[in-house]
């Protein structure tokens, strides 16, 4: 009889148990790195989304991600920008031990988006048309401030009055009928006024991950101002290893640019452990003053400036009449985040986002003449600061009433001056403004079942306004106090809302909204100065908005999409509240008599791959906004004028007084020439009118000209080319609006000696070398042709021939 060895039994034992402890640790883990099909290098930032509970982790910078959590999901989507969307199962994948191949696509249309109810979904799901402009894309194009990215994107007009600014323009709206949100948070004021706002440019185009812009009313999830659309920037995050090792990485980039002298520095790093994410960023660039092009317009010329010497002004000629001087500023940016994920279900993060500038000075109220005669000395925006705190914790758990619940609490402040002398005058006045804005959003993700997704939530919002202003005595050096802008105010904003998706089938899904939004403002008034018949000013009321959407996909290669959405602007203290008398014949005075102006909004889509070779896309829209808050006659203890600082001036208010409509169509192509050559377009039109004091018609003030962009692609290996050309239509004498052919100093004139705005293109260049995976060279000329010219409604001339040079390390 052959007897049992104790040490084969033993070490069996300890092998069948070292392989079941091995074994359950790999499926415990579940880590999966996707690779490029071509390079099979990692991709990071891919999301990994499994659904029904909308649960999202993303890879690394290794292209590594724990997909442990994802078990229980019935269906998991991989996306990222640039690739296709693939779907799998959890046993599926599974399965994919060792990697998972990602294939370019130039025509996703799966992609998953996040600004439609702050819930990542996938974009053929979603009524809504949503652009999104990925960190590779603006990467490649280097645009200097975040307005020129949102540019970038051929869907977005951009206005500028002085170098230090952008202001957007969307589907024939701008300034405070736009919503801008910040990793989520709103970032729109008490004081966004209708004139053309700067507020975009505080944000860091180095820090942006991916920007998200939402056409159309959004005031379902984003309430007031969301009318012409959203723009969510969504910012970097810290990122946390996936084993017990520490994680240490981090970007550097330096760029040159020679239109307007521009040096720029950026660095940012991050430390990542199982647990703990830290991501620390800083930006500083430096503009000099911008050189226009050299063939255009002579309208643009900057013959003559003015200059301050001895106690006098003094107009001299400019040197080089192409130069736009005074146009120079400076802008430091920095961010730090904080993620703590103590399990897979709890995800706590804070971030610090601080922005500031130095002075800039309005470039097209120096241009101003009255007469022939420059009108200002002086006029120049302080520093503009802005500082972010945002806590957000977010959590997945199965309960009756949701699935995940989010939770975000902000502070934002706020500070902008004013500063303005006239011509050879001795005071010069200031006039500060600052606003403590505080949020708090509670957003819930609940489904019921596979096809039925609920996304609802709450919103408080609380600005305070603080408004100063001084004049200061040059020759006698003394300080006195003078009438404000705005009123000491309040204003608050309360909000519960509901998206209710729900799919009828793989080819159907329809979407309704619904916002009960509650808003008031609390003001009170300093009547040292004009005598007002009220001290304060009290407003209470409720918006109700709704939507209404549906999307078909009759196959993988067609998407068709239609909505039917309100929106709506309450009157903020800009509108209430403002005291102005920029114009020589009129005062603007508050008025407590205001309420909300609505828009209703249809548009449909459609979207079509043929032959996996070409994408069409097309969207056409319709808008009329009611009860818009103008600028009007008004009456004060009835009288229409008033005297002011020894002038008799048309007394005038902000009212609801008018009606205003858009319509329009904005469309794109993409095309595969073969594996290095491809073309992509987008071509945009609107058409806007708005309703006059006498009850006639004009043109839309923010309705922008026709403009469109086609980019020829070219990629091989390590190197990327791109050849764009820009354009956009004239706008006539006769087509502009009744208010800008007031501004005949920023207009060229016609045949018949009257302001227009001409027809401009520009032809780019744009390059990128990858040495290896950790440097980029990039090498772009811009304006090739040296046009001279402005974009609509500008007060300055836009960079001749630009010549731009970076480089990126990243370790």
């Amino acid at each position: 009889m052959i007897g049992k060895s104790p040490h084969g039994f033993y070490f069996m034992r300890y092998f069948f148990l070292f392989f079941f402890c091995f074994f359950s640790l790999i499926l415990y883990a579940q880590n999966i790195t996707f690779l490029d099909s071509k390079t099979r290098k990692p991709l990071e930032l891919i999301n990994i989304t499994g659904l029904p509970s909308n649960q999202t982790v993303s890879t690394n910078h290794k292209g590594i991600a724990n997909i442990s959590s994802l078990k229980n999901e019935e269906k998991i989507f991989v996306s990222l920008l640039g690739y296709k969307t693939q779907e799998f199962s959890y046993a599926e994948l599974k399965e994919k031990l060792e990697h998972i191949l990602m294939f370019s696509s130039y025509f996703n249309i799966g992609e998953i988006v996040i600004s439609a109810t702050k819930w990542e979904q996938k974009s053929q799901a979603v009524p809504h048309k949503i652009t999104s402009i990925d960190r590779k894309s603006f990467q490649f194009q280097n645009p200097q401030t975040t307005a020129d990215l949102l540019n970038t994107s051929g869907e977005v007009f951009i206005q500028k009055s002085q170098q230090g600014g952008g202001s957007p323009m969307i589907r024939g709206f701008a300034t405070n009928r736009l919503l801008y949100a910040v990793d989520g948070v709103r970032m729109n004021t008490a004081i966004f006024r209708s004139g053309n706002i700067q507020n975009v440019i505080s944000l860091d185009p180095f820090t942006m991950e991916k920007v998200e812009v939402l056409f159309g009313p959004g005031a379902i999830t984003y309430g007031s101002d969301a009318i012409g659309g959203v723009m969510n920037f969504n910012t970097l995050k810290p990122k946390l290893s996936l084993s017990d090792t520490s994680l240490i990485d981090g970007n550097l980039a330096l760029r040159t640019s020679t239109a307007n002298s521009e040096i720029s520095t950026h660095l940012d790093f991050s430390i990542a452990t199982r647990k703990w994410g830290f991501l620390s960023s800083f930006s500083r660039t430096d503009y000099g003053d911008l050189k226009m092009g050299k063939n255009g317009p002579t309208d643009y010329l900057r013959d003559s400036l003015v200059i301050r010497q001895e106690e006098k002004d003094l107009v001299v000629k400019n040197s080089n009449n192409k130069i736009q001087a005074p146009t120079n500023y400076s802008q430091t940016n920095l961010m730090q985040k904080i993620l703590f994920q103590p399990n897979k279900k709890l995800s706590l993060s804070y971030a610090f986002h601080f922005s500031e500038t130095t002075e800039f000075d309005r470039y097209d109220r120096l241009i101003e003449k009255r007469d022939g005669v420059f009108r200002f000395a002086e006029w120049k925006y302080g520093p503009q600061k802005w500082q972010m705190h945002h806590l957000e914790a977010t959590l997945s758990k199965e309960t009756t009433f949701y699935d995940k619940l989010k939770i975000n609490l902000a502070y934002q402040h706020f500070q902008e001056s004013r500063i303005d002398r006239a011509l050879n005058s001795n005071e010069k006045e200031t006039k500060t403004e600052k606003v403590n804005a505080y949020s708090f959003n509670l957003d819930f993700f609940k489904t019921l079942g596979a096809s039925h997704q609920l996304f609802y939530g709450f919103e408080n919002i609380l600005n305070q306004v603080d408004s100063r202003a001084k004049v200061n005595k040059l020759l006698t050096l003394t300080e006195t106090v003078s009438q404000s802008r705005y009123p000491k105010s309040d204003w608050y904003s309360n909000a519960i809302y509901l998206t209710d998706h729900i799919s009828l089938g793989p080819k159907l899904s329809i979407e309704a909204g619904l916002r009960v939004n509650h808003f008031g403002l609390n003001s009170v008034f300093d009547t040292s100065f004009v005598q007002l018949p009220f001290e304060k000013i009290k407003l209470n009321k409720v918006a109700v908005n709704a939507s209404l959407g549906a999307v078909y996909r009759p196959s993988e290669s067609w998407v068709f999409s239609s909505n039917l959405s309100t929106g709506f602007r309450a009157p903020n203290v800009d509108d209430i509240g403002k005291f102005d008398n920029q114009r020589d014949f009129s005062v603007l005075i508050p008025n407590e008599e205001l309420t909300a102006e609505y828009a209703y909004n249809i548009d449909f889509g459609a979207t079509h791959i043929l032959n996996d070779a070409i994408k069409v896309d097309f969207t056409v829209f319709y808008t009329l906004l009611e009860n818009a808050l103008v600028r009007r006659g008004f009456q004060l203890d009835a009288k229409d004028s008033l005297d002011f600082n020894g002038k008799t001036l048309r007394i005038e208010a902000i009212q609801n007084a008018a009606q205003a409509s858009v319509y329009g169509l904005q469309a794109g192509i993409e095309a595969r020439i073969n594996d290095n050559f491809n073309f992509s377009g987008d071509v945009n039109f609107q058409k806007g009118e708005e309703e006059l004091e006498d009850g006639s018609k004009s043109s839309s003030r923010h309705a922008a000209p026709l403009f469109a962009i086609g980019r020829l692609n070219f990629t091989k290996g390590k190197i990327k080319l791109q050849l764009n050309l820009q354009y956009s239509d004239k706008v006539s004498f006769s087509e502009l609006n009744v208010e800008e052919r007031e501004k005949i100093f920023i207009y060229a004139s016609d045949k018949n000696n009257m302001p227009y705005s001409p027809s401009w293109y520009t032809l780019n260049f744009k390059s990128q070398f990858s040495f290896n995976k950790s440097i980029n060279v990039n090498f772009g000329v811009e304006n090739i042709t040296n046009q001279r010219y402005k974009t609509y409604s500008s007060g300055i001339a836009a960079a001749g021939i630009n010549f731009v040079f970076s480089l990126t390390a990243n370790f």
